[in-house]
Formats: C-alpha cells, sequence, structure tokens
C-alpha cells in the first residue's frame, strides 16, 4: 500500500496519479482521520507523562511510609481511565485509515503512459516474425479436439464452462512445457520452489488481491481460505516481516502451480479455448531487489519471460501497460503477447510487473544495508514465466500441420518423448 506519508505531502500528485488510473478518489477523509490520530497520540503521551509524575510522588510517599492522599489516587485512576478510551479512539482510527490505504492502488511510475485503456498501451518491440500459415488454419481448440487431447465436453459436465481436460499426448506436452520452462530459469539463477495452492487472508492481501479483487477470487466456504489465482501470492510472502541481507539481494524464485480465478470480468471473451479459464497452470517469476535496482531489474525480468518463448520459436511482442490498464498493485507492467497464427492475433501470454515497495509494505519485507546498517522497504517484482495452457495453445497453433498433426518444437523433445502428434 502507499506511505501516508507520501499522501500527506504530496495529495495534488497522488490525487493525480489515481485520476490517471480513471480513479476519483478524495483524501479528504483520509487526512482527517491523519490528524486526529496526531491529536490523540500527543494527547496520550502528555497523560502518560502527567501519570509518571504522579507515580514518582507515590512511590516517594510509599518510601516514607506516608499514607497516600485520595485525591493522589484518584487522579492517577482517572488518568489510566483517560488514557484507555484514548488508545481505544486511537486503535478505531488507525484501523479507518489501513481500511482507507488498502483499497488504494499503486502509484503509476513517471514512465508509463497515461490512458483510459488497453488502447492506449504502447508497443515496445516485437520479437521474432509471426507464422504465416500456407493452408486454412484452425484455432487450437479445434486442434486439440480432432488430436483427442483436449476434451472441454468433459470439462464442461465435471466443473462447468472455463474449464479443460487435457488426455494423452496433451498431458505430456503440459508436463514438458512446465519442466523446460523450470529448467531454463533454473539456469538463470532463479531457485525452484513449490508452495500450497490455499492461502490465508494476510497473504491474500500482503499481495494486493484483497480487498479489491476478492470477487475474482476462489474461497473456500469452511475455514479463511483461498485458492491462489497465482504462485506470486504464497512465494512472495514467503518473506513477510522478513529483513534481509543487502548481499543477499536480489532474491529469485521459479515456482510452477495450478491457479485459479473467476474472470468475473470477463464474461463474454474468450469462451472457447485455453486463453480465459478458471483453472490454468503457470510458471511464476519473484524477485526481491533493492529499491535502487528495481527498475533495471525489470527489464531483466521482461527478457527472462520473453527467453523461453524464443527458444520454443513463438514469436511475441512487448507491451507497456497505461495508466488505465496495469494492475492494483502494479507500479510499472509489460505485457508479452504471443502470436496465435490459427486466431491470427497476438495474445498475452506473461505480465511482469515492478511493484515497487507496495507490496513491501504491506508485508513489511526490508532489506539492511552493510555500510550503514540502514533499513528499509525493498522492492518486489513478479512476471509469469509463462503462462502454460497459453503456451500450449500457441504450439498447436503455430506448429500446425495442413495434415491436422501438430510438430513439437525441438527443445521440447526430449522431454515429451516424440516429436509430432497425428491426428
Amino acid at each position: 500500500m502507499l506511505d501516508i506519508k507520501v499522501i500527506r505531502e504530496n495529495v495534488k500528485e497522488v490525487k493525480q496519479a489515481m485520476l490517471n488510473r480513471n480513479l476519483d478518489i478524495s483524501f479528504d477523509q483520509l487526512l482527517n482521520w491523519d490528524g486526529e490520530r496526531k491529536t490523540i497520540i500527543s494527547r496520550i503521551e502528555q497523560l502518560r507523562l502527567k501519570r509518571n509524575k504522579e507515580s514518582g510522588e507515590i512511590g516517594k510517599l510509599k518510601r516514607k511510609s506516608k499514607k497516600l492522599p485520595a485525591e493522589l489516587l484518584a487522579e492517577i485512576n482517572k488518568v489510566r481511565d483517560i488514557i484507555q478510551e484514548q488508545e481505544k479512539q486511537l486503535l478505531t482510527i488507525e484501523k479507518h485509515i489501513k481500511d482507507f490505504l488498502l483499497r488504494i492502488p499503486n502509484i503509476p511510475d513517471k514512465s508509463v503512459p497515461i490512458g483510459k485503456d488497453e488502447k492506449d498501451n504502447k508497443i515496445i518491440r516485437f520479437v521474432g516474425k509471426p507464422e504465416k500459415l500456407s493452408f486454412k488454419h484452425k484455432h487450437h481448440w479445434e486442434i486439440g479436439e480432432k488430436l483427442g487431447i483436449i476434451d472441454f465436453a468433459a470439462a464442461s459436465k465435471i466443473s462447468g464452462p472455463h474449464f479443460a481436460v487435457l488426455k494423452n499426448e496433451g498431458c505430456v506436452l503440459e508436463r514438458a512445457i512446465i519442466s523446460f520452462f523450470l529448467d531454463i530459469h533454473k539456469e538463470k539463477g532463479y531457485k525452484e520452489i513449490t508452495t500450497p495452492y490455499l492461502v490465508n487472508r494476510t497473504s491474500m492481501t500482503g499481495t494486493g488481491q484483497l480487498p479489491n479483487l476478492e470477487e475474482d477470487s476462489f474461497k473456500c466456504a469452511i475455514g479463511d481460505l483461498y485458492l491462489i489465482p497465482t504462485a506470486e501470492v504464497p512465494v512472495t510472502n514467503i518473506h513477510r516481516d522478513d529483513v534481509l541481507e543487502e548481499s543477499a539481494l536480489p532474491q529469485k524464485y521459479v515456482s510452477y502451480s495450478a491457479c485459479f480465478r473467476r474472470e468475473s470480468g470477463s464474461y463474454g471473451k474468450d469462451t472457447k479455448g485455453l486463453i480465459r479459464n478458471h483453472q490454468f497452470d503457470k510458471v511464476e517469476l519473484v524477485k526481491f531487489v533493492k529499491p535502487e535496482t528495481s527498475s533495471e531489474e525489470l527489464e531483466s525480468l521482461v527478457l527472462d519471460a520473453g527467453n523461453v518463448l524464443e527458444l520454443l520459436g513463438l514469436s511475441y511482442r512487448v507491451v507497456l501497460l497505461s495508466t488505465g490498464d496495469i494492475g492494483f498493485s502494479s507500479s510499472k507492467t509489460y505485457d508479452l503477447e504471443v502470436w496465435l497464427a490459427g486466431c491470427g492475433m497476438y495474445r498475452e501470454i506473461s505480465s511482469c510487473s515492478n511493484f515497487k515497495d507496495f507490496q513491501a509494505r504491506r508485508m513489511n519485507i526490508k532489506v539492511k544495508y552493510s555500510q550503514n546498517k540502514k533499513r528499509e522497504l525493498l522492492h518486489t517484482l513478479n512476471g509469469s514465466g509463462v503462462a502454460v495452457g497459453r503456451t500450449f495453445a500457441a504450439i498447436l497453433e503455430n506448429y500446425q500441420q495442413e495434415d491436422g498433426s501438430v510438430v513439437i518444437p525441438n527443445l521440447l523433445r526430449k522431454y515429451t518423448g516424440f516429436d509430432i502428434i497425428k491426428p
């Protein structure tokens, strides 16, 4: 969340940053609470000084074995009661402040283009040339069903819409993609980690999924647990309340997980296929870095995510999201959009974001510098490295053959044990 000091000292600039996100937020009530909070803290401090002074007088009388004046005892009890009442008021106001701050999104970085929505995103670069098919193309869901490796009807019968069942070589191909991604990222220095798929409310709040995105989350009926929307949530929370040594940074993690998301705001979009499902697989990259290096670390994160696509021979483009399209917790986000030859368009396959100290403040994650022993909030970053289902779809569409078969990319063949899936 944002530092209230930043809001207090730069309220006009913060308000404009929210307007750039298409949010008209009044900070008047927050600043009123902040003023009340300061007043109450000052009052409590004065009362404590008075109580300590009177307690000292009682101590002197006791040492002299003198009778304690009833008026003095009554005054101390009165001061104690007032302090307790003021502390209750302080807790209430601090809760109001925290609840308010938890619902305010991050301030976009100055390099983020100002815009209303995805139409104002900026294409940074293209990598590779889009595959042009010399025959009538098919979409991945058509290819998968004809090859007998995807069964949407069975998934709908089992669970409902926006789910998929993989079969036969499809299961092998999915495992191959996951193993390939993990191996490549570990070669880049990322440490592999496997975490629970169920997390508590504190963990979801720490990365910014709650309270604002609760409607997109799957919550257990019993217990305050949520299915993870991405491995970013449990992996980032590993260092909650930790102080990391400067020499230990950057910390880089790679994690495969199933992910669960309602996609409540996306009905009517991508109703077919693997692009937008409630359950999907993803390999996630998470970084903990020093504040002064986070901009560079974001650029290298984008390169790491894109590298696996290049190795698979998949063309993609890098897009810088506008202020109207970046996520709640993000300060700056690049999307990687892979080319789907069957659909004839680019589709998002990874989002790489720099959250700066936004998540770290929620989770109290700090770095300790070796030279001056100073402690401050570090910066967190994450990106898909990359979405498994969408890679699966991209392989089917870009490697489809005229006879309906699909050729397996060279670097995946040692994982699959076969080089083609035939009808």
